[in-house]
């Protein structure tokens, strides 16, 4: 299983703030890779409001005593002192981010945002956007660099406001068979990104004609499936740079690039640096 998890001051403690109208407390991810089950249970939830984002594979909640089956391309949200049960399976190679946040005026921002009273599971669509968002606040809690309670906060409404413009724009009836076949392709990419994928093959093997797939599934995730692709193997470089210690070579090998440089230069076109100043530039924090 793969974890990246941060706390404001290092603490576990759940907290409610009332100095601040929206205060992020805590961020997180898990990717169930081999281990075969990861579950929660808070019998009484937390004092804090938790957003949960299922970027791959699902995830099991249980409401009011209710099984809920939560697929890729949704977010699961918990208000204060609501029992949260919900389990992760490896067979489902799960891949979830999170984030506790608290404040005196929540309320009324997610209302302004949106989110319903007594809504759960709001569909959002799968957005590497949201997994960049999620990234940067895990980061900016491990390096507290100057204001970073204020870039958090930032962070989390932009994350709110990404999370509206989705909503606004949506047909009030959504097609559940494109849909089907959105969650179908976002999954198998998250799998497979490593392997070299043609899109135009990809869409014939599902009966779809290529530009009909590519509109849709950039409607659907905020990118073409190349990006998607692409931004799969430069984020979980990303990664295997900062909690490995791979060489470039087998990050390459491993996030789907035979050629070195050529990775190389694609990741620095990317993200503005080579992955071995990346690396650097981790180490010196």
């Amino acid at each position: 299983m793969y974890t990246d998890n941060a706390y404001w001051h290092n603490t576990l403690v759940d907290f409610k703030d009332k100095k601040h109208p929206l205060f992020v407390g805590s961020c997180g991810t898990y990717h169930l890779l081999t281990r075969p089950k990861l579950p929660t249970h808070r019998p009484h939830g937390r004092l804090d409001y938790q957003l949960l984002y299922i970027a791959s594979g699902k995830a099991h909640f249980y409401f009011n005593g209710v099984e809920e089956i939560v697929t890729a391309g949704n977010m699961v949200l918990y208000r204060p002192k609501e029992e949260q049960r919900y389990y992760y399976y490896g067979i489902d190679h799960t891949e979830v981010y999170w984030v506790h946040f608290t404040g005196y005026n929540v309320k009324n921002i997610l209302r302004k945002y949106g989110f319903k009273d007594q809504e759960h599971v709001i569909h959002t669509g799968t957005s590497l956007d949201y997994k960049k968002i999620f990234l940067q606040m895990i980061q900016e809690l491990k390096l507290c660099k100057p204001d970073y309670e204020e870039f958090l906060v930032f962070c989390l409404q932009t994350l709110f406001i990404l999370i509206h413009r989705l909503q606004e724009k949506q047909p009030r009836q959504k097609n559940p068979f494109l849909m089907d076949e959105m969650d179908t392709a976002v999954r198998y990419f998250h799998e497979n990104y490593h392997l070299p994928i043609r899109i135009d093959q990809y869409a014939g093997t599902h009966g779809m004609s290529v530009s009909w797939f590519i509109r849709n599934f950039k409607d659907y995730t905020g990118a073409t499936p190349a990006q998607y692709i692409l931004s799969l193997r430069i984020s979980n470089a990303q990664s295997l740079l900062e909690n490995t210690s791979y060489n470039v070579t087998e990050i390459s090998n491993i996030v789907g690039y035979e050629n070195p440089l050529y990775f190389s230069r694609v990741f620095k076109k990317q993200c503005g640096m080579s992955p071995s100043e990346f690396r650097r530039q981790l180490c010196s924090h």
